[in-house]
């Protein structure tokens, strides 16, 4: 089943989306269907942003396209990905529950630990009042809830005018930032933290 917003948050301004995302179908016993096999779905052509179980199953035939994407579950690693992340025009993490904040860490990783500098959504459960945490952490594209107002959630961004913790976007702590008469000695085991 294909998924599309009209409108995503990106780089801090409302824009037109489009790319779809791909979800497998889940098997329902009750009603006689069986899920959708991941070497087995068909990827559309055009922009499409499939599941990891996709990617890794079709990998020989998706790699060629240069319009394709990945998105993560919140019980998928990141390093599933090392080596390849130069092959997709995007990287999404799901947010099935606006509850589920594994995709922090998820995204925190790629930006980190494995350097991806492309672009990084949220999609899912994806709300308001989450957008300042998950920018801090790396992400910089959101496809908020649809039955939300997509320009409210924009102010999201913009909630908090300074920081207190180091993280993707602010790499020193608010105490190591404040100008004042003491020598900062970089070899101390807990600068930046």
């Amino acid at each position: 089943m294909l998924e599309s917003h009209k409108e995503i948050i990106k780089q801090r301004a409302v824009v037109a989306d489009d790319w779809s995302v791909l979800r497998l179908a889940a098997a329902d016993p009750d009603a006689g269907v069986a899920a959708d096999a991941p070497d087995a779905v068909v990827v559309p052509q055009g922009k499409v942003i499939v599941p990891l179980a996709v990617w890794q199953a079709q990998r020989a035939t998706l790699a060629s396209r240069t319009e394709i994407g990945v998105w993560l579950a919140p019980d998928e690693r990141a390093e599933a990905l090392k080596g390849e992340l130069d092959k997709f025009a995007l990287v999404a993490i799901d947010f099935p529950k606006f509850t589920d904040g594994r995709g922090y860490s998820t995204a925190f990783n790629l930006r980190m630990r494995m350097d991806y500098q492309g672009e990084l959504r949220a999609i899912g459960d994806v709300l308001r009042d989450q957008l300042f945490q998950m920018q801090r952490c790396g992400f910089d594209a959101f496809a908020t809830r649809p039955d939300r107002n997509i320009h409210d959630a924009l102010k999201g961004l913009t909630d908090f005018s300074e920081v207190y913790q180091a993280s993707v976007d602010v790499k020193a702590p608010l105490f190591r930032r404040h100008e004042r008469d003491v020598r900062i000695d970089s070899t101390d085991v807990g600068y930046g933290i």
